[in-house]
């Protein structure tokens, strides 16, 4: 996968960590990388306009419709304070499915698939204070390579970020 990548790359319940790894779709923000579970990306698409919705925290950039369906896109430079936010022909959009609702995060490039076994990945360090680190999984080393790996699902259902509903008694 390269990093202008606009075409779709179907991940749905294919079996793919079942090589004894856990595989990881990565995707850089600013200088650093990032690495999400492959199982909860939907697709990849190039970023385009989106409809503004009042009153919605800066992250969240607004809505699109894809195929029908209503998606909330997500800048995570801006939800990760990185600075300044570009939009270029590298920028793009991940379709994710999490908790059974789709939604789109911005991201600066896709990199590639990365396999990580458990000696790769280590435990995320802790942080005092207010620092909100809970969606950090571990930090994987491949070659010369660090990803910070994060879940997904538990950064998109946060209280903050109201993208899903949160389950009821």
């Amino acid at each position: 996968m390269t990093q202008a990548t606009t075409g779709t790359v179907q991940a749905a319940g294919g079996g793919l960590a079942a090589q004894g790894g856990n595989e990881f779709l990565t995707f850089t923000l600013g200088s650093e990388e990032y690495g999400i579970d492959i199982l909860k990306v939907q697709e990849i698409r190039g970023y385009e306009a989106v409809t503004r919705i009042a009153n919605t925290p800066a992250f969240i950039k607004g809505v699109v419709n894809l195929r029908g369906t209503i998606v909330p896109i997500v800048d995570l430079r801006i939800k990760f304070n990185l600075g300044d936010v570009e939009y270029n022909q590298f920028t793009v959009v991940i379709i994710l499915n999490v908790s059974g609702r789709v939604v789109g995060i911005v991201v600066d490039s896709v990199s590639d698939v990365i396999a990580l076994t458990d000696e790769q990945i280590r435990p995320a360090p802790e942080f005092a204070g207010e620092i909100e680190s809970d969606y950090i999984t571990g930090l994987g080393t491949a070659a010369e390579r660090m990803l910070i790996l994060v879940d997904i699902e538990k950064l998109m259902t946060g209280r903050e970020m109201a993208l899903v509903d949160q389950q009821v008694h």
